[in-house]
């Protein structure tokens, strides 16, 4: 059986797009579940857009999302180079052959006489106005060239071909008239590539078996089949996935919010939940399973369980798949990531075993990882700024007692246990003396520490602060309060 061999190909023209991290995954996903081979390979040849900083972004960022690649940058193989820059001389091979077999010819025409010709074929149809060079006798052809007239290079689409079927594992096979392709342009005047064509060469010279992109890549195929049997290639096996729409059900853009892998993880996406809900965009393992790691999803991958149906991304179901692996990666893995975080909003700490005693009070409160900072920064301020709502409903409800209250809980503080038992049990024995509900004990206390009425849970808060600190906080509030 022949190795399964894919590839993900991007231009390094900006930062890497979900969409295209969703096709990198479903790439990467099959050569693992098929025992093949996974490809990063650059296609780079737009000069004004494509810059190594790019090149560097969009490595950095499939790094993150957990994706290893088998050849490519910083990796190499036995197939590079991996940058199509560096592959212009198996492209002049490729057209020196084409240009042999006759399947390929100079065009001179300028531009006017394209654009002359273009309406031409919009009235009266592609097949009564070939391309006039087509037939160019090669003594023409000859001094021409000599002459240095501008030309580029064609593929001759040939007149009998009749119908192009794209077998596509997702899509079944679609049939394209060969009677409506132009001579499509594969080598520009200045001597680069097309897309077209560059990108079959590369196919063909790194054995591809399968090519798994976008559906956005679909009118591209029969063009490229045209190549590959010019070039005496067999085609591969083609799987176009839908795009991803936002929740409008309009191609996905900035308009919708973040677009890129890196905007995800800036503002607190986890690299394990966004991968897993990206994959989700088009595929499942199953009708039931929401929730896997890489490895699993590895294992079951699938082209037959791709969708055909574009997918709308749902920003709520990818918090909800967020704060799930949130809950799952522990105390420690958290720290190390809200670290950081804490630091560049301006606290003091550097014990991130500190931090992650603090995991517990928000990892079921918090669907990204930085909206545990503000919801922290009590534990970390030398004194909080009470909450003005919170101040008029608890603090200064008349007949709630909070004046008393707030100054018996610090009394029975002073000397109690310091750890969450403790607090807790010497605040529910001011409730029995005084008599009143748990509520008006425990709410002034909790505006009190945190600032807020609504908070992580309040006597795990309390234990992480020094005993003086949360007494000091009390006193503080026990001033603004009334009975």
């Amino acid at each position: 059986m022949t190795e399964v061999r894919v590839r993900f190909a991007p231009s390094p023209t900006g930062k890497l797009h979900i969409g295209g991290a969703r096709t990198a995954i479903y790439n990467w996903a099959y050569a693992r579940a098929t025992g093949g081979k996974f490809i990063l390979r650059i296609e780079d040849t737009d000069p004004e857009r494509s810059t190594q900083e790019n090149i560097d972004l969009i490595v950095r960022a499939m790094r993150w999302l957990g994706l290893d690649w088998d050849e490519g940058p910083e990796v190499g193989g036995p197939y590079g180079p991996y940058l199509q820059t560096q592959r212009f001389d198996t492209y002049s091979e490729a057209l020196a052959k084409l240009d042999a077999n006759g399947s390929a010819y100079p065009c001179f025409c300028t531009a006017e006489q394209n654009e002359m010709r273009r309406e031409a074929i919009q009235n009266d149809g592609l097949a009564a106005h070939p391309d006039p060079c087509r037939c160019m006798g090669c003594e023409e052809r000859q001094q021409r060239m000599a002459a240095g007239e501008p030309y580029v290079w064609r593929l001759k689409v040939p007149q009998d071909r009749g119908m192009i079927t794209v077998h596509d594992a997702v899509h079944g096979d679609v049939d394209f008239d060969a009677a409506l392709q132009d001579d499509m342009i594969i080598v520009r005047s200045d001597g680069s590539p097309t897309y077209n064509f560059a990108v079959v060469c590369d196919d063909v010279n790194m054995e591809m078996t399968h090519i798994i992109r976008g559906d956005d890549h679909f009118s591209n195929t029969p063009r490229q089949i045209l190549v590959y049997e010019a070039l005496g290639y067999p085609t591969p096996v083609f799987a176009h996935i839908p795009m991803i729409c936002g929740p409008d059900g309009k191609k996905l853009s900035k308009r919708h919010g973040a677009a890129s892998v890196e905007e995800y993880r800036d503002l607190g996406y986890l690299a394990d939940g966004l991968f897993n809900y990206l994959a989700l965009l088009g595929w499942a393992p199953d009708g039931e399973t929401t929730v896997f790691s890489r490895d699993e999803m590895a294992q079951r991958f699938s082209l037959d369980r791709l969708s055909k149906n574009p997918a709308s991304l749902d920003p709520e179901k990818l918090d909800w798949m967020n704060g799930q692996y949130i809950q799952m990666m522990g105390a420690q893995e958290f720290a190390q990531l809200l670290l950081p975080q804490l630091q560049a909003a301006g606290y003091q700490v550097e014990d991130a075993e500190q931090v992650a005693r603090m995991y517990p009070l928000v990892a079921e409160r918090v669907k990204l990882v930085n909206q545990a900072v503000p919801m922290l920064a009590y534990l970390f301020e030398d004194e909080v700024a009470f909450d003005e709502k919170s101040v008029a409903k608890i603090l200064q409800k008349e007949g709630a007692g909070a004046k008393t209250n707030l100054e018996k809980v610090a009394a029975v503080l002073a000397d109690c246990p310091w750890d969450c038992a403790g607090i807790e049990a010497a605040m529910r024995g001011v409730v029995d003396e005084l008599g009143v509900k748990v509520k008006f004990v425990f709410q002034p206390v909790r505006v009190a520490v945190t600032g807020s009425q609504v908070s992580p849970p309040l006597c795990e808060s309390m234990e992480l602060l020094p005993r003086e600190v949360v007494i000091a906080r009390i006193e503080r509030a026990a001033q603004v309060a009334v009975d």
